[in-house]
């Protein structure tokens, strides 16, 4: 039994024979663009500042990804070792830039609650960020790093000896709460470095299904009446392990991401409907 999440007992055929045909993660992704209008997000960010109240792009859209997370689960599952289990966290890992550099960074990662409210979402952010840009030789992941390189040979042996007690269920909950590879979703910002976004891949090692990068805004061409308008939109770059789920609801759960980005005052309250996985 994993520290991390529970095993799938009702789970459609499919899938445990497509984790045998793709029994790598790479070999199972799926990638999409999504472009979400800015138009409504903008309004309501400065809505939020006349008010005294600053929140990010960033927290706009993970209390969105929250929100439907809530509503539907299978988005945290992942897969080790063909088996198929259910997370029993909200996670979220995310690089941050150390202070004072513009290209060393530290990854490691957020826990989030599915009733967050975009208010303690953003306040989730704030900290981390603060926590990993001041100090960040003080979180899990950079301690773990310093230990595997403390002793000459002990990284290529620790590695392999961390990846087979993952593949097998044996990894304490104190390494999985260090490593940004176990995790809900892997979020990447980068508008922040000025560039596009990118589809990002889904790490072998660890648990995560799920990655997301937000790309610099664009110009995107959209129908109005009988001429073009082009709306100006944020692109987000996802990769999907479709062993998780089907691409039905794929669909319907990023439709409904959508839906929550156009209209942020959704998030404001605690989440109404919160899902179990029917794999449980």
């Amino acid at each position: 039994m994993r520290a991390d999440g529970k095993k799938l007992k009702n789970i459609d055929p499919m899938y445990k024979i497509a984790s045998y045909v793709m029994d790598k993660r790479y070999d199972a992704m799926n990638m999409v663009t999504i472009d979400i209008p800015l138009a409504h997000i903008s309004d309501y960010l400065k809505e939020k500042r006349s008010q005294g109240i600053n929140i990010s792009h960033m927290a706009v859209i993970l209390s969105a990804y929250v929100r439907v997370v809530a509503e539907f689960p299978e988005l945290n599952r992942f897969f080790v070792n063909k088996k198929a289990y259910s997370r029993n966290e909200l996670t979220v890992s995310m690089v941050v830039l150390k202070a004072g550099s513009a290209d060393n960074g530290t990854m490691s990662k957020m826990y989030f609650d599915k009733k967050n409210t975009i208010f303690e979402v953003n306040d989730i952010i704030n900290k981390y960020v603060d926590e990993n840009r001041n100090a960040p030789d003080n979180n899990g992941t950079e301690k773990l790093m310093k230990v595997l390189l403390s002793v000459p040979g002990l990284m290529p042996a620790g590695v392999k000896i961390i990846k087979f007690m993952d593949k097998h269920g044996l990894l304490p909950k104190s390494v999985i709460d260090m490593s940004p590879f176990h995790a809900s979703l892997l979020i990447s910002n980068l508008a922040s470095i000025r560039t596009n976004h990118i589809f990002h891949h889904v790490y072998e090692f660890g648990t995560t299904s799920i990655g997301i990068t937000i790309g610099n805004a664009r110009e995107i061409p959209k129908r109005k009446g009988d001429g073009i308008v082009f709306e100006r939109c944020l692109p987000l770059g996802v990769v999907m392990d479709e062993r998780i789920a089907s691409g039905s609801y794929f669909a319907m759960a990023f439709r409904k991401l959508r839906m929550y980005l156009r209209n942020p005052e959704l998030l404001e309250v605690p989440a109404e409907i919160v899902n179990e996985d029917p794999g449980r």
